[in-house]
């Protein structure tokens, strides 16, 4: 295979959605599979909804995904001079044309053809060919510039994903290349952008499948040759319909906001519609060098966040506790927790990996090693409400102990078991105790392990507040 050069090319007019990082991950991956290069461009040609804060948003999310692009971004709007001068070539060779109709026109005609049950097209009015003995340019209208598509025949493609598309060009009309203030459409800014960069594969949504015969049909009429294309099935949430707000987060970045690792994200979404065997969890490395796009299957595939979830936890488990712990600082201080007060947040992340499994959870569980959890003084009251009798002494007598002791997990746990065991009570009866009273909460991890991390100042703090009530 020759040199391999795919794109990105997503029109910044809101975030990025995951159908969208899934199309950028799939052209990524092919390229470096390939050993080619990925490049990232901006198509803003749609001004009225193109921001800056959209374009941001695309940046940060291919950041934060780890889809590193060799050229770019290219942006559509820095080209228009190029655009001009293609059209002008294309002008002068008769393969484009002005076309004078306006929009009440064509809305007129669009509803005649309906009222007859025909498709709604263009009727090619302005073509030169076309043309009326005696119809000339109406005054004080600006044209827009058309493509005069080819009239008969077919055009077809090999797609890398649908197989063979074949579309008759009686079924296309001549579309528009540049609008009337001189800015191209999308099909016109793409074949000239996709033969500059030398673009040889094109992957993107099979909602482009209509715009591909268009786009070829103009390649070719400028004498070279069109990418391969390869069309991806939509995603779809779990309940088979539509991505929505209803399914959760949207955007890419919501899911860096809910503590999702960026490798799990790209494993999760590589899972869409393509797969390796029975691998659910694998690395971008084993993903580069496994992708194949003819092992993408055609039809509309899931993206399941509760599975997404597992293959998070999958993730994080195979990180050391430094890197997770690194990870889970920018959580905790989100939070609002003071990290400086606490543990190391590898110390903690070592402790609740199993039990945690995004980072935002893990930041919650751990909001006891850093200070007052929410309602934890509530908790307090209602446990020494209730607690029996017999447990007070015992805990009177610990929080002593815990005084002298070294303060490590191994003294922790036989400091808990010797005071219970004199006091003719089962050691969980203490442990669930002092874990209700020191961290506000049933469940924690093993107390002693918990304690040890909390710190003796602190632990003995919260015990004495609570036998006080």
């Amino acid at each position: 295979m020759s040199t391999v050069r795919t794109r990105f090319a997503p029109s910044p007019t809101g975030y990025l959605h995951l159908g969208g990082a899934r199309t950028a991950l799939f052209a990524w991956a092919f390229a470096r599979h390939h050993g080619g290069q990925f490049i990232l461009r901006i198509e803003d040609t749609d001004v009225q909804r193109s921001t800056k804060e959209a374009i941001q948003a695309i940046l940060d999310a291919m950041a934060w995904l780890g889809l590193d692009y060799d050229e770019g971004p290219y942006y559509q709007m820095q080209r228009l001079d190029r655009y001009q001068a293609v059209l002008d070539q294309m002008l002068a060779r008769d393969l484009a044309y002005r076309c004078y109709t306006t929009p009440q026109e064509l809305e007129a005609l669009r509803a005649e053809q309906m009222a007859r049950g025909e498709k709604p097209r263009y009727d090619g009015r302005w073509r030169p060919e076309n043309l009326k003995p005696g119809q000339t340019p109406p005054p004080g209208v600006a044209p827009v510039f058309r493509f005069k598509n080819p009239s008969h025949g077919t055009v077809a493609w090999e797609d890398q994903v649908k197989g063979r598309i074949e579309i008759a060009n009686a079924e296309l009309d001549d579309l528009v290349m540049v609008r009337s203030d001189g800015i191209p459409t999308y099909n016109f800014g793409v074949i000239v952008d996709d033969l500059d960069m030398a673009i040889s594969h094109v992957i993107r949504g099979d909602d482009h499948v209509n715009n591909t015969p268009r786009q070829i049909n103009m390649i070719r009429a400028l004498g070279a040759e069109p990418p391969v294309y390869g069309h991806l099935p939509t995603v779809l949430g779990a309940d088979g319909t539509k991505l929505s707000k209803r399914h959760g987060a949207v955007s890419v970045m919501d899911y860096e906001k809910d503590g999702f690792l960026p490798d799990a994200m790209i494993n999760a979404l590589a899972r869409v519609g393509w797969a390796h065997g029975d691998d659910e969890i694998f690395s971008r490395v084993q993903l580069v060098e496994w992708f194949d796009i003819a092992h993408v299957h055609p039809s509309p595939a899931r993206f399941d966040v509760e599975k997404l979830d597992w293959v998070n936890h999958e993730h994080m488990k195979r990180l050391s506790d430094e890197a997770l712990g690194e990870r889970l600082r920018p959580f905790l201080e989100r939070a609002g927790l003071e990290v400086s007060s606490g543990p190391p947040p590898a110390s903690v992340a070592a402790l609740l990996r199993d039990r945690a499994t995004t980072l935002v959870k893990m930041a919650r569980e751990a909001e006891y090693f850093y200070g007052e959890t929410p309602g934890m003084m509530e908790v307090q009251t209602k446990f020494a409400a209730t607690v029996d009798p017999a447990i007070r002494p015992a805990l009177a007598e610990l929080n002593a102990t815990l005084q002298t002791i070294d303060w490590t997990r191994e003294a922790i746990g036989a400091a808990i078991k010797s005071t219970a065991l004199k006091h003719q009570l089962k050691p969980p009866q203490v442990m669930m105790a002092v874990r209700t009273l020191v961290t506000g909460t049933p469940q924690t991890p093993a107390i002693d392990a918990v304690l040890a991390l909390v710190g003796r100042e602190r632990a003995i703090e919260r015990l004495q507040r609570g036998l006080a009530l």
